[in-house]
């Protein structure tokens, strides 16, 4: 079992990876509707609580450490100002990165430490690059609006309003920028090959009995840059595969399927993950979560067997030597079956989306079923 210096480390490196990832995916959001104002504050909200998480965790990190992780988070706070500089004129307030020359002594001011040292062999923000970037764009707002007009067809209109075909959806979002799937019951959706031109990035909100299956456009050569699945409940969600970060927020009572180089669950509970992940699985917050390899049905020349660390997983609300009670591995004998992949789950003409979902067990009275024999 990692120590805890280390486990944060883990972890620190994770929410930088991640939060780089959510700024650079604010230039594909559309600024109408308030979709990029959303994702604007998801980042500030990032950032400020990852630069609390490194003054809460003092006791156990040297001071070396810490102004390392105080030098990241600043350099986080450079890089979105530079992105929101770019993307809209003067708005209500200012985000600005102050004094990029100085250098602090102490880290009580997590976000404002001025430590000049690349941060991050892995790939993450160089501090050096972004500071010099940043130099004659640090004075705009990190929250302006572009006034546009969108000619985007609304796909999730046309899913409640279209009839299905042999009961599932097909939406084609030819004309669309990016994914997003929202505020449906009861539907069985797939996705078609067309659909590849709109993976710059995915989400899936607010579902509820509802089948997704995302497979065709993110297999061949389109994988999506990032992919958010939030508030989802008695559903069965195939999300194909993601280039970058997966995060599964207020999941319940589901199944999930998906390949992804990153996957971070928050606040989900009794949701069975059906996964290949390049690096650690990250949970927080949760609770009865099972996981399982990715079937064989769903596995391509990107997802070989020896670079899944499904099992690898880090409970980051758990810091004791002792196994994690909340999440498991999948016994083999509670998995869904190869031929049900392959012959139920894209639908049947005799089969509705409930049938479907009871015959996985996710709709029952009590919830989907979780298996008690689940072992970590």
């Amino acid at each position: 079992m990692a120590d805890p210096k280390e486990k944060f480390f883990r972890h620190f490196q994770a929410e930088i990876t991640l939060i780089q990832d959510e700024i650079d995916s604010l230039a594909a959001m559309s600024p109408i509707g308030g979709e990029r104002q959303t994702g604007i504050d998801k980042v500030l909200a990032g950032i400020s609580r990852l630069s609390n998480e490194v003054m809460d965790a003092t006791d156990f990190i040297p001071s070396y450490d810490q102004r390392a992780y105080s030098q990241a988070i600043k350099a986080l706070t450079e890089k979105l100002n530079v992105m929101t500089g770019k993307l809209g004129p003067k708005s209500r307030f200012q985000f600005k990165s102050r004094n990029t020359g100085a250098t602090a002594t102490h880290s009580q001011a997590a976000p404002d430490l001025r430590i000049h040292r690349p941060w991050g062999s892995d790939g993450s923000q160089d501090v050096e690059d972004t500071t010099n970037e940043v130099a004659d764009v640090e004075t705009r707002d990190a929250v302006g609006v572009l006034p546009a007009i969108s000619s985007t067809k609304n796909y999730n209109e046309e899913l409640s309003r279209s009839d299905s075909v042999g009961g599932v959806r097909k939406p084609s979002f030819s004309t669309a920028k990016n994914i997003a799937i929202s505020d449906h019951r009861g539907l069985h959706i797939m996705l078609p090959s067309t659909a590849s031109r709109a993976t710059s990035s995915g989400s899936l909100t607010n579902l509820a009995r509802c089948i997704v299956d995302m497979t065709v456009p993110t297999s061949a050569g389109a994988p999506f840059a990032g992919l958010v699945l939030k508030n989802i409940k008695h559903s069965l969600i195939i999300a194909g595969h993601v280039a970058g970060p997966a995060h599964l927020t207020s999941i319940e009572d589901s199944i999930i399927v998906v390949a992804a180089r990153q996957v971070r669950m928050h606040d989900c509970k009794n949701v069975q993950v059906y996964l290949h992940c390049t690096s650690h699985p990250i949970i927080e917050d949760c609770s009865k979560v099972a996981f399982a390899p990715l079937p064989s049905y769903y596995v391509n020349e990107s997802t070989t067997p020896e670079t899944n660390q499904w099992d690898k997983v880090d409970d980051f609300k758990w810091l004791k030597d002792t196994a994690s009670p909340n999440w498991s591995i999948l016994p083999e004998k509670h998995r869904v079956q190869g031929d049900v992949w392959e012959n139920t789950v894209c639908g049947k003409a005799s089969m509705s989306t409930d049938d479907i979902l009871r015959e996985l067990l996710i709709l029952t009275p009590t919830g989907m079923a979780f298996p008690d024999e689940a072992t970590t």
